[in-house]
């Protein structure tokens, strides 16, 4: 694969790698970071990609092993070194379109937060398989192409985030 088909591929499958990879980090920052390095990478593995065979499988599971790599690095400085942990305040804006009111508004935010709450909460073999199967609309099969494991552990996986999510879900409601 040569440069020109890298640049196609960031065209067609940019937008939802970027997705992916905010779902991964939730920030903006990280985010751009990893979006970056993925691509960064791929430059260097492109000789490996074959762009018949899922490339888009390819590029998420650079993001997932460079995240993985990333977390890993953290955990060891901070088992070395701890640091406070410092909660940046979380501000969301919505765009209002049609003629929604603010109680709707308000709960539809507050939905969305302890589902994106119940699914932070996932541990990495839960969580991953959920966030390609939902944010990156990846198949099983891609899944467990990228994640090197069976489609039927990504089926019971994707079965078990479900599972504990709902049950965190009626827990947290009220």
């Amino acid at each position: 694969m040569n440069i020109e088909d890298l640049i196609e591929l960031v065209k067609l499958h940019g937008k939802s790698i970027y997705g992916f990879c905010y779902k991964l980090t939730g920030t903006k920052v990280d985010t751009d970071d990893l979006y970056q390095d993925t691509f960064l990478k791929a430059m260097e593995l492109r000789h490996k990609m074959d762009a018949t065979r899922n490339p888009k499988a390819f590029l998420i599971s650079i993001a997932v092993r460079l995240h993985r790599n990333q977390r890993r690095k953290l955990a060891w400085r901070q088992r070395i070194a701890p640091a406070a942990n410092l909660e940046a305040a979380n501000s969301q804006f919505i765009l209002l379109t049609g003629e929604a009111s603010p109680e709707d508004v308000v709960l539809s935010l507050e939905l969305r937060t302890m589902i994106q709450d119940a699914a932070h909460r996932l541990n990495d073999k839960l969580k991953l398989p959920l966030y390609m199967y939902y944010t990156a609309d990846m198949t099983v099969e891609e899944i467990a192409v990228a994640l090197r494991i069976p489609p039927g552990t990504v089926k019971s996986r994707l079965h078990k985030a479900r599972k504990t999510m709902r049950e965190a879900l009626e827990v947290d409601s009220p």
